[in-house]
Order: C-alpha cells, then structure tokens, then sequence
C-alpha cells in the first residue's frame, strides 16, 4: 500500500489480516446498520500511523452462522468528500449523516471479483481445497493439473455454448456436476478409442448436450446416442 500511495495512487482495498481487523473493529464508536444489507458498519478510530498518507478505516461485521460477528476493514485513501461524489447515484436515499460510511462499503462492494469468483468456483466444483498434499514439489503439481482441469472445463463450456445455451451460464460446479456426471455408457474399441457414447434420456440436460456433442464430435466418427439406462 505504501508503494502506491508513495507514487500519488489511491487504494482503496481490504485489511489482510482478520486478527488486525478484529482489533481495529474494537475502537468503533458507533456501529451503523447498512439499510440494504444485514451487516453494520462503522469509522475505525486508531490512527492508521502505519501508512504515508491519509487513510480512512471502515469496520463491516456480519453475523454468521453460528452467532459469532464476522469482521473486516476497509482501507481507502479516497477522503469522504471524493467518496460520497463517486458514489452518489446510490447515495439519493441515505441520510447525510452516514451517506460517506456507506459510500465507502458501496464503492468496495462493486469491485468485479473476478479472480475471487474463479477460485471460489473451482474449490465447489473441483474440491481443490480438499486435495492439499504435504509435500511442496506434490501442491505444485496438483495446482498444475487444477489449472488443466479448469481451462479444459471453460473450453468445453465454450464449445458447447452456441448448441446448449443453459451450459454458457453454468459455473464450475454446475458444469461438473449437472454436465459432466451425467449418467451414461461410453464403448470403447480394441484399441481404447472411444466409438460410442450412451446418454441417459432421463436427464434434465440430456437432449441439449446429444445435439451439442453430434455436432462437436461429427468428424470423430462417434455414435452418439439417447436411451435409457
């Protein structure tokens, strides 16, 4: 963070350590509840001496399952005023008072997520994280075959968008486990090749995916077929 701030860049990101959150959540003076969500927020009052330029600190906490609070901060160099201004077209119906405290949860909650949605996606659908191997040099190569696993899903997702319109807004889980756990047979010749492929008629995917993978696999000289099983 310093680097950047250094440099004249704004941040405005997530405290890394929960501990440190949890401790920086204790000097809330007032906790707030966000109108739109249940969660409450509040000011982080410590003076944030680690960093090189002004910051602002804002405590979230969400009760979880079990009863207990779930914590984190934010760390924003952006000032209230900048903030509010960025998000006022979500602000039109929050009381001045707390219209900079939810400006700065808004703005973080609208970053896009998209590394976080992609490992997330792959720990339901793959299990990666039930695989962990004690060895350094295994994990390397568990997370270079996660790696394989995960492009040959997406590729396959791709190809077979444009004939199975419902398998393109599938994520990773649904893809393993609606796609490719399908009931079925699948006949190999003398050789390993595969000749034939047996889908269960029964499942909710089944005519979608026979007309995707009879056009996919038309030139692999592969019967495709629907039957009972």
């Amino acid at each position: 963070m310093n680097y950047l701030l250094e440099r004249s860049y704004h941040f405005h990101g997530k405290e890394y350590s929960t501990p440190r959150a949890n401790k920086l959540a204790k000097s809330v003076k007032e906790w707030i509840d966000d109108p739109n969500s249940e969660r409450q927020i509040g000011f982080v009052t410590t003076e944030p001496e680690e960093y090189i330029r002004t910051v602002t600190r804002i405590a979230v906490r969400c009760k979880k399952n079990n009863g207990q609070w779930g914590i984190g901060v934010l760390i924003s160099s952006l000032s209230q005023e900048e903030i509010v201004e960025i998000m006022s077209p979500t602000l039109e119906n929050v009381p001045k008072p707390i219209a900079a405290l939810l400006a700065y949860v808004y703005f973080y909650d609208q970053r896009g997520g998209g590394v976080e949605t992609e490992i997330k996606e792959d720990k339901q659908g793959l299990g990666t994280s039930k695989r962990n191997k004690k060895r350094f040099y295994a994990q390397v190569i568990l997370g270079f075959l996660e790696a394989l696993a995960h492009n040959i899903l997406v590729w396959a997702r791709y190809w077979l968008a444009p004939l199975c319109p419902k398998v393109a807004r599938f994520g990773m889980l649904r893809l393993v486990r609606d796609v490719f756990h399908m009931n079925g047979l699948v006949f190999f010749n003398k050789d390993a090749q595969i000749i034939k492929i047996i889908l269960n008629k029964d499942e909710p995917l089944a005519k979608e995916l026979y007309i995707g993978f009879n056009s996919l696999l038309k030139q692999e000289q592969l019967v495709i077929i629907l039957d009972e099983i």
